[in-house]
């Protein structure tokens, strides 16, 4: 119990640079803000790119390229790329750089769902590009899709012909019982690297509840086999983190997954939220595994195999 993954996923593809001055777009201020996580703590970056003018969620190899070699080469963080990349892209788009980079390691969404941002809208902006509004507007009629042919392919592409692992993201309860459905097919192989994910709506409730049943379900079908990291949408960040920090398991923080550092305060830095999440979880008596002991526990193939 006492090693901790420290996760930091940078941007993501949710929030709008309308939301925060702070998210990072460019390149240069992803792999900036990169180097300051890992340094802060992060041993896995979880990585998605963004096109440098607009702010708007990328898929383009031009756009990874704009910050993974910085990255690879200024920090031994895990590099973790989406395959999720947005919800309203093919999969296709959302393969092309993983597939090109071959990273260590690669998320991985479990199920096709509802996937509802429009709640974020609840407040009066002044939006800095005309794709932002009518992005989270059309989330009440948006599914993402993540079929078991989809996930097959990723898993063969990605894992078996290039060598990654996965962080499999479990929205909800059936995704576990999906996850046991690849491990009976062999595709994948333990351990099992399982990221629960707490407060989108379409997926599961931010509540203790659900993260202690979704345990429970994960040690009956995988026993022994899997680690599992906790990550909670908005305000419910850092309570569920240290709820799943104190049960033993991982953490994942970072402006992906929301913009504050406490109620009603923008974060300046995804640093600072590795740099709040690292003091509670040390407070808790668990020790901040550097990137090499994550590449040991996780079996990772290494840095010098990915093409950064």
């Amino acid at each position: 119990m006492t090693g901790i993954i420290i996760t930091c996923a940078l941007t993501g593809s949710i929030h709008t640079p309308s939301m925060s001055a702070h998210l990072p777009v460019t390149g240069e201020e992803i792999a900036r803000q990169g180097i300051e996580a890992a340094q802060a703590g992060a041993s896995i970056l979880h990585l998605h790119a963004r096109d440098p003018v607009t702010g708007r969620p990328s898929a383009a190899l031009e756009h990874f390229n704009g910050f993974v070699p910085a990255l690879a080469r200024d920090t031994d963080a895990v590099l973790n790329l989406s395959t999720g990349g947005s919800a309203v892209m093919s999969l296709d788009e959302r393969l092309a750089a993983p597939l090109a980079i071959a990273p260590e390691m690669a998320s991985l969404n479990m199920g096709t769902m509802n996937f509802a941002l429009y709640p974020m809208l609840g407040r009066d902006r002044n939006w800095q590009h005309d794709w932002e509004k009518p992005f989270l507007e059309n989330t009440d009629d948006l599914v993402f899709r993540n079929t078991p042919r989809d996930i097959a392919r990723i898993l063969t592409g990605l894992g078996q012909e290039r060598g990654a692992r996965f962080e499999f993201e479990c929205y909800d309860l059936s995704h576990l019982y999906m996850l046991r459905h690849f491990a009976d097919r062999g595709l994948i192989r333990p351990p099992y690297f399982i990221q629960f994910v707490f407060g989108v709506l379409g997926g599961m409730g931010p509540d203790p509840e659900n993260l202690t049943h979704m345990i429970r379900i994960a040690d009956k079908l995988f026993a022994g086999d899997y680690l599992f990291s906790v990550l909670a949408a908005g305000r419910f960040q850092m309570p569920l983190v240290t709820m799943a920090a104190a049960m033993g398991g991982h953490v994942r923080v970072g402006l992906e997954d929301s913009l504050t550092i406490a109620r009603g305060q923008l974060a300046q830095s995804n640093a600072e939220q590795v740099e709040k999440i690292r003091a509670i979880v040390e407070r808790l008596g668990r020790v901040v595994m550097t990137p090499d002991e994550v590449r040991g526990t996780l079996g990772l193939k290494g840095a010098e195999g990915i093409n950064a």
